[in-house]
Parts: structure tokens; sequence; C-alpha cells
């Protein structure tokens, strides 16, 4: 495939950066982000244009919000520009103009634009003569100057009304789309899983299409509302890396409003097409509990099998006693095991709610190999309209060499009124439409549940 230059007389095409006196960035963990910029803009007296070329390609022109700090000076207008200059837009604007072409065995031809398709560049020369050239042997196209209308960077332009000639700092706040964050745990159980180490990271995606240095850093977790809108297309490169930072603790969590807002301590550079990871609190120790469910309603083919799976879950607390405290964003949480011979070795992973402090934390890891479970219903008796009876028995086999619990979970039918009449185990009635038996099974061996229920 063949390289071409495009050379363009005192201009330079660029990538652009949010450089400014005072960048804060604050991100949603919804593709969304609040940008505040303060910088010293200069103002003619009377009437006239300021130009505010460093922000996002994703930008909501209809956010946008300039704030002077000086008095004197109305906003009579605002205008968002992103015409971005292309060799396809150069060569619309150029039609009827001349232009020069450097051919890849060294051929110069110079006249005006007659067409360009992609293929071909028809061009007319001094003399009259046209000629046309394949677009692939082309090396370099040459331009007197950028047509007017045409910009190198997405551009605020203001209509301002100064009572003087003055330069004065303006925040200039707005929203963004190419922004967005989420938060990855990753806990390492001990070898009697009872106990386990907990970090947190948060990564953060830019893809809005600026970079934004040595900014002030906010995170914002919760569902916030946005109107949802058709998305005007603006291409952006899929071209993302990662950035490993140390491990300590580096953010303050607030309250705020009805979500948590996290604070980077110190400043920090996101850049654009740039996953960046950060540490959102180091490693600390709190106690876990491995549980393991059986739920025997199960899909239609698989209750005909008669058998089911066990699933095995980790729960722990996040609460100070516990090592914990912090709220929790939602996001991925992966488990590893050391295993025989040290070495750390995946066992699962699971999404995590929003999980406030004092409340419980409940992973699914997978489905245990040496538990089975079976049940059936072993009777039914109708007990005249609206009123029946039915039981339930529950095989639970455990070929692990070590005592176990299970957690047997069961519908019930809540829109009916109900009772269990009779069973071998205590239950909890978690809500009308669940119930729950604690079944303890020794090593290798099973345990059998039955009970009745009358609705």
């Amino acid at each position: 495939m063949k390289k071409f230059a495009l050379t363009l007389t005192a201009i330079s095409i660029f990538s652009w950066h949010v450089y400014a006196d005072d960048v804060s960035l604050t991100i949603y963990n919804n593709n969304l982000g609040l940008v505040k910029q303060t910088r010293s803009l200069e103002f003619d007296k009377g009437i006239g244009f300021v130009r505010f070329d460093e922000v996002a390609a994703l930008i909501d022109p209809t956010s946008v919000h300039i704030s002077p700090a000086a008095s004197g000076i109305e906003i009579l207008e605002q205008n968002y520009q992103y015409d971005l200059v292309n060799t396809q837009k150069l060569m619309q604007r150029y039609l009827g103009k001349e232009i020069s072409l450097l051919t890849e065995n060294g051929d110069l031809h110079r006249g005006s634009l007659l067409s360009f398709d992609g293929k071909y560049i028809m061009l007319r020369g001094s003399s009259g003569e046209i000629t046309v050239t394949n677009a692939e042997q082309v090396v370099d196209y040459r331009f007197g100057s950028l047509p007017e209308g045409l910009i190198l960077k997405p551009t605020l332009v203001w209509l301002a009304e100064s009572d003087k000639k003055q330069k004065t700092g303006c925040e200039v706040s707005y929203l963004t789309d190419g922004l967005n964050w989420h938060a990855e745990y990753v806990a390492v159980v001990d070898k009697d899983d009872k106990n386990l180490d907990l970090s947190g990271w948060v990564s953060i995606d830019n893809r809005s299409g600026a970079t934004y240095k040595d900014a002030t850093l906010k995170l914002v977790a919760g569902d916030v509302h946005r109107v949802t809108e058709r998305p005007v297309a603006r291409g952006r490169a899929e071209a993302p890396y990662m950035l490993e930072a140390k491990a300590v603790p580096q953010f303050e969590e607030e309250a705020f409003f009805e979500y948590h807002l996290y604070s980077l301590t110190r400043a920090a550079t996101v850049a654009d097409n740039e996953t960046k990871q950060i540490s959102l609190f180091p490693e600390t120790k709190t106690t876990a509990e491995k549980v393991y469910t059986f739920e025997g309603q199960v899909s239609y083919w698989r209750s005909r099998q008669g058998k089911s799976k066990i699933k095995v879950n980790l729960e722990f607390v996040n609460s100070e006693e516990r090592g914990l405290g912090m709220p929790l964003p939602k996001g991925k949480l992966r488990v590893y095991k050391a295993d025989s011979k040290g070495q750390l070795q995946f066992i699962g992973e699971d999404l995590i709610d929003h999980t406030p402090k004092d409340e419980k934390v409940r992973v699914f890891l997978g489905e245990a190999f040496d538990i089975t479970g079976e049940r059936k219903k072993t009777d039914v008796v109708d007990l005249g309209e609206w009123h029946r009876r039915e039981t339930y028995e529950i095989k639970i086999k455990n070929h692990k060499d070590e005592d176990i619990v299970v957690t047997v979970i069961e519908s019930t039918p809540g829109w009916f009124e109900w009772h269990i009449t009779r069973s071998n185990y205590e239950f909890k009635k978690v809500s009308a439409y669940r119930v729950e038996f604690q079944v303890p099974v020794k090593s290798d061996s099973e345990e059998v549940l039955t009970y009745t229920i009358e609705y």
C-alpha cells in the first residue's frame, strides 16, 4: 500500500490537546464527561469574535457555558465549528483552483483541478493541456492555503461585546461523550476459603478526541439519568493502550447527591485513545464465606433429567469492622487462589453492583464439580378448588473430603396463600416467592431434604 504526503503552505496538521491554566475532569460511568477549563482570553472593545480551540471532538455544543471573570463582557452568540480538514474536503474546495501533484517517479504536475474521484485526478495546465493522473502514483499533494471554513481542530467561537479591550480569565465548561470509567477488583482467597486479600482499580477510557493534561480528576459512581438522543456520528481511532499505576491510596470518597464521588488526590493526564488504570484502594484483608446454593426449579429440559448444578458463591461484608467500608462502585471482581505449589490460579469472576458500606457482596464463581443435586416431586394431592398439597424430595450428594452446608432455594407460588406443613430441615421464608433450607452434608455422603407445601 502506497503512502501519501499532504503539504499545505504555511499550515501544519497535528493532534490537539487540552493545555490550559487549569483543567478539571469529572467522568461518569455512562460514557459521559464534564470538562471545565480556565484560560485567559482576549476581548476587543465593542463586538468581536473570541475563539477557543482546545475542546473535545465529541463535545455536546448545547452544554457549553462560559463565565468571564471580568465585568463588562456580554456573550451574544455561540458557535461550534467542527468541519475539520482532510484530503477529500481540500480537493472539493480546490475544484477550479491551481494545485500541484508529485508522482512517485518524480514528475511534478501543476494546473487547475477539474475533478477527483478518489482514483484519478484531472488537471488543466497553463497551456490548456489536460492530464489525468492515477491517484495511487501520487506521493505529494500541494495546496496554496487552507480554504475558508475548514479548520484544524474543533473550535468554539463566541460573539462577545466588551466595554473595553481586556484580557481576563474565563471558565469554560461542557459535557462530552467518549469518556467512561469502571471499577475492577482482584481478590485472592486463602487455602481455607475463609479470608481474602482484596484490591480495587479504576479503568478510565478516553475516546473523546482530546487529551486532558494534569487535570483534577473526579469519578462519579451512580446511575445518572440522561435523555437519550440519536448521536452524531464522528469517527474516532480504536487504539487504546494500558497505563499502570502503583497500588497506593489515591482516591478520597464522599457522598454526593444520591451518588458517590471519588476524587483523585493528585493531578493526572488522561490522554486521547488511552485506557488508564489507577488504584482505587490498596490491598486489604477481609473475612469471606464460601456458600453453596442449589436451585432445583430449572428449565423444563434439565428438570426432566432430574439433576442440577450446585452454584459456588463467595460472600463478604463491605464494612469497616472487616477491613473495608468504602462504598464500592460497580465493576468486575476476579478471584484467584494459590494451588498446592503456591501459584495463583484464576477461579472465577462476577459483576458486582454499586455496593454501599455495611452491605453484603455475593460473587458467583462457578459450579461445584464434586457436589450434585437432584430434585423431584413425589406427591400431589388435589384438596379442592384453588387448594393443593405437594411434596418434594431434594437429594444432595457430597463427594468432597470435607463437610459442607448447601443452601437449598425453593420458589413458592407467591400469588397464593401457602405454608409448609412438614419439613425434615429448618427453613426460612425469605419472601412470598422464596424459601431457603440449610442442609448440612458430611464428607462423601448424601442427605435428603423432604418437605410438603400446601397452597
